[in-house]
């Protein structure tokens, strides 16, 4: 059966590998001066659903440390402190292995990393749940953390060189049903009475699975030279970083993410002490928040081709800063809808600006690029809602909002930096 699926899914995928570059006087998704995007076919359907339970299972074990922790924290005798120490060499493991990860596709291929990047999700999962003393508990961080920051980067290179940018927003919306279903599995093997070993036991064997599928099908996975018309995908690391667009790139992820999860960590906050809403009305619109950019996933999945991913872009950058004012300036229900609004126009930016890549940096740079964006990504996750927490710190909760609008704007400020970078010359709209 595995050798079945294998073969169907690299015979489509080579089918299916055609490109067709459109001038941007021929597509009325462009606005004058956008930089032509590569039109492509959607994969064959095993592959196709395979990647959309790729992301599903990358979702699966993002968030359930946080379920987990108060069974971990008594089972080891730790302090509260013990979260952060797991949290910060899984967020070391994830963004070094996203920036290498760029250089190991080139050389071993997509399929192949997939597979083992899977796997040492599944063995550090396993190793949670069979860790016994704290010190063996911690390095398994480190080892999911290199196991999925690989998957990530490996998996959203894919995607950008190979599938529809409508289906790069629905593939990033299945990550949010595995971040949401992970927690929900996690609290149902608790209440059950089983201890958070079976809830990790579980996720093991998931991504396990994953790693056999991924490792069954390694061949359809890989570029034949057909995608981007750019054949063997052979530029360093060096060189991507020598490029400018690159650099634009890394730092539009870096405060791209730092905004959408310094806003979604501290809004809670900001809601119940700065506001004075009760803890369910709190929640209500924390969830409210996450929840936007769910849904804006998969509704603006069915606009973007029609839309144009630069126009949508574009327009979602104006709509975020709006939002972010609304929730800076209004402690009413303004502000509150200001927050949703927030979500919804930053739903499409991480998918669409991965989809991009290839097109912006040249399909030769894209692995490493792309690497390097989940890497900043990472990093941004972490060090924007830090310095929001010191910023509160110092001058109060209240500044938080004020801080969502001037990273909102600088946002904005990148991606029109962006655009303009990568506008082609009037010699290469002329030809």
């Amino acid at each position: 059966m595995c050798a079945d699926l294998s073969a169907l899914c690299t015979r489509h995928a080579r089918q299916n590998r055609s490109v067709k570059i459109l001038a941007t006087a021929g597509d009325p998704t462009l606005y004058p001066g956008a930089l032509p995007r590569t039109h492509l076919k959607a994969p064959a359907l095993p592959l196709l659903a395979l990647s959309y339970l790729a992301f599903i299972s990358l979702g699966l074990p993002d968030t359930v440390i946080g379920v987990a922790w108060p069974s971990i924290r008594d089972r080891f005798g730790l302090s509260q402190a013990g979260l952060g120490a797991v949290l910060t060499v899984g967020v070391v493991g994830y963004a070094v292995s996203s920036i290498l990860a760029g250089r190991i596709v080139v050389r071993f291929g997509v399929g192949r990393l997939l597979a083992a990047s899977s796997a040492f999700v599944a063995v550090g999962l396993f190793g949670y749940a069979s860790a016994s003393r704290w010190a063996q508990f911690v390095p398994m961080a480190v080892v999911i953390g290199l196991g999925s920051g690989a998957i990530d980067a490996s998996l959203n290179g894919w995607a950008a060189r190979h599938i529809p940018v409508r289906h790069v927003n629905w593939l990033h919306a299945c990550w949010s049903v595995g971040a949401t279903a992970g927690p929900a599995m996690m609290t149902a093997v608790l209440a059950h009475g089983a201890s958070y070993q079976v809830g990790y036991v579980l996720l093991a064997c998931a991504l396990g699975a994953m790693a056999l599928a991924f490792a069954a099908t390694r061949r359809a996975w890989e570029d034949d030279g057909a995608a981007g018309g750019t054949g063997v995908l052979h530029a360093g690391a060096a060189e991507a970083l020598r490029t400018g667009r690159v650099w634009l790139q890394i730092v539009l992820f870096f405060i791209y993410t730092g905004l959408e999860a310094g806003t979604g960590q501290w809004c809670f906050t900001v809601l119940r002490e700065a506001r004075g809403l009760d803890i369910e009305a709190a929640g209500a619109w924390t969830a409210g928040y996450w929840g936007s950019i769910l849904a804006g996933r998969v509704v603006l999945g069915f606009v973007v081709d029609r839309a144009g991913p630069d126009r949508l872009l574009r327009g979602a950058t104006v709509t975020a800063l709006a939002g972010a004012v609304l929730f800076a300036s209004s402690g009413g229900p303004l502000g509150r809808l200001g927050l949703v609004l927030l979500g919804a126009s930053l739903a499409p930016m991480f998918p669409t600006l991965m989809s991009r890549t290839p097109d912006r940096v040249g399909h030769h740079l894209a692995p490493h690029s792309v690497g390097f964006q989940v890497g900043a990504a990472t990093l941004g996750s972490a060090a924007v809602p830090a310095l929001f927490g010191l910023l509160a710190a110092a001058a109060g909760i209240r500044t938080i909002g004020a801080a969502v609008a001037v990273v909102a704007l600088i946002l904005l400020a990148l991606h029109e930096g962006l655009l303009a970078a990568t506008r082609p010359s009037d010699g290469d709209r002329s030809r």
